[in-house]
């Protein structure tokens, strides 16, 4: 096939799926490299992009989607007689900002971070499919593992961890947070030492910091991408 007709057939792949496609998988279909078919993506989302159309191409790792313009929510959500989504609570988006800038880690590095009991939010954000297991700990008990998932880098915009916003310095970080430190007390003591496992000086403050970042850009995650002006009240 000529180019032309191979970023047609490209575009046809995307828009009959819906969900996220690998370009591997395409490449494999279309007898190309993969170089080649994310050239085509590359190009195409461009084309979209330019025209101002009401759909767009989204990549999310190596993975391309094609989904709606968020500008054109509203009417669709007319149309399809949808119902605005339920935003995170602030204690998922700070489990969800933990997880993200620090992953794959376990619940009890979670819940060092912020210093309670995570079982429920992490049973949320796995519901949403925002995180998913990764695996196990090779250590007593072998705990899960957390990570984020393709439908958390649709929600958010991104087409990889990467284009996360970044973290506060380090020394920004203890500066901030040092005041956390001389309020701990003993039992923050206690419940460390019973975790599989500890978590860095700087690693615990700079997840803290990106909490509130996290909190502003999380916006309704059940299916579309909205922007952090169209937020309501969370739940």
């Amino acid at each position: 096939m000529e180019r032309t007709e191979l970023k047609s057939a490209v575009e046809a792949i995307l828009f009959a799926c819906g969900t996220p496609v690998e370009a591997e998988r395409m490449a494999q279909v279309l007898s190309m490299r993969e170089g080649d078919i994310i050239a085509l993506c590359e190009e195409l989302k461009r084309e979209y992009e330019t025209a101002g159309r009401g759909i767009r191409i989204v990549r999310m790792n190596n993975s391309y989607q094609m989904c709606t313009e968020e500008r054109f929510a509203e009417p669709i959500r007319a149309v399809m007689d949808l119902r605005r989504n339920t935003p995170l609570s602030a204690a998922a988006a700070e489990v969800l900002a933990v997880i993200a800038y620090n992953q794959p880690v376990t619940k009890s590095f979670v819940e060092q971070v912020r210093g309670v009991d995570c079982s429920g939010v992490i049973s949320g954000l796995l519901a949403r499919q925002l995180i998913e297991e990764k695996g196990r700990l090779e250590l007593p008990g072998k705990p899960l593992i957390y990570g984020t998932t393709d439908h958390f880098l649709r929600c958010f915009n991104i087409a990889s961890l990467d284009e996360l916003p970044p973290l506060p310095d380090d020394e920004e970080s203890e500066d901030d947070t040092s005041h956390v430190s001389d309020t701990t007390g003993d039992a923050d003591t206690a419940e460390n030492s019973d975790t599989v496992d500890n978590v860095p000086d700087s690693a615990a403050a700079r997840s803290e910091s990106a909490v509130h970042d996290a909190a502003d850009t999380v916006v309704s995650v059940d299916g579309e991408t909205k922007s952090p002006t169209e937020q309501d009240g969370g739940a």
